[in-house]
């Protein structure tokens, strides 16, 4: 018997959860990564669904019509939601997993419409949150390359933590200095009324983060001469620490290498970002 012959067979004996659990919760295969699609596309349209119905023209022209697609989509996401609790091997792993939790929340808004529900018409509105479920987008079409980029960049952040902390304390403690003369500097007399924009610490350090930022929003604003130049300082810093953490994170990931990763999803532990030879879950230890 052939090889192939033996896998062919070795399939044909796994039970329907388990040829299911491959579909939906995997993207290695064409119906996996066609279920992907599929409802990434449903995702998108239910979004546009919630985003014209907040628009008052077209749902005083279009009510029953969005509220038919609403409908239809809130049962589409449950039928595939209690798949997923059917199909998965631990239940309760995917019911308080990430994932899990927001797909519960991508049906619950519409439920809450229901007359046994109080203030259902302002709970719809809060489906947008199923525009998070399309995270999901980087299991399709099996962007492996973006999922192994995305973990030598964390790992680069990771390793670069220590440098990015003491960057951070400098610039808070140059925020603070500054923040603090600026309020001396430009707080002005109390007893004479003039608003400056610089009345506490809290708001000089406000307008410090802005400056050092380049942002320059211009709602404060220093008067003197000595401010002025403690602002420009500040430009230039800002203009020469910008850079500092790009700096460090891209030293980093130039050290880090990235791995080829596959779309499985552990069984056990519902993990992902497995490495494309992998048998066995990094995390828990389960055959994949």
């Amino acid at each position: 018997m052939s090889q192939s012959q033996h896998n062919y067979r070795q399939r044909n004996k796994r039970s329907w959860r388990e040829r299911w659990y491959e579909i939906i919760f995997e993207a290695d295969t064409f119906p996996g990564k066609l279920f992907d699609v599929l409802l990434l596309i449903a995702i998108l349209l239910s979004v546009l669904v919630v985003m014209c119905e907040s628009v008052e023209g077209i749902r005083k022209d279009y009510k029953p019509q969005l509220l038919g697609a609403e409908w239809f989509f809130t049962l589409l996401f449950t039928v595939e939601y209690l798949s997923r609790i059917v199909c998965a091997h631990r239940p309760l792993r995917y019911i308080f997993s990430f994932y899990g939790i927001v797909d519960l929340l991508a049906i619950l808004p519409t439920y809450l419409t229901l007359p046994i529900f109080t203030g259902g018409a302002d709970t719809q509105r809060l489906a947008v949150i199923r525009a998070l479920r399309l995270l999901r987008a980087f299991r399709i079409f099996k962007l492996a390359h973006m999922l192994s980029e995305a973990a030598a960049l964390r790992q680069a952040m990771w390793a670069a933590r220590a440098k990015v902390l003491v960057f951070l304390s400098v610039v808070l403690i140059a925020v603070v200095i500054v923040g603090s003369a600026m309020h001396v500097i430009e707080g002005g007399d109390a007893e004479s009324q003039i608003e400056t924009g610089f009345d506490s610490i809290p708001e000089s350090m406000y307008w410090a983060v802005v400056t050092m930022t380049t942002v320059g929003y211009g709602d404060v604003s220093p008067a003197t001469a000595l401010g002025k130049l403690i602002a420009a300082c500040m430009m230039m810093l800002g203009y020469c620490l910008i850079i500092v953490p790009t700096g460090i994170v891209s030293a980093e990931l130039a050290h880090a290498g990235g791995r080829e990763l596959t779309t499985q999803v552990c069984p056990e532990c519902m993990a992902e970002g497995h490495d494309a030879d992998a048998k066995c879950c990094k995390y828990c230890g389960e055959i994949l």
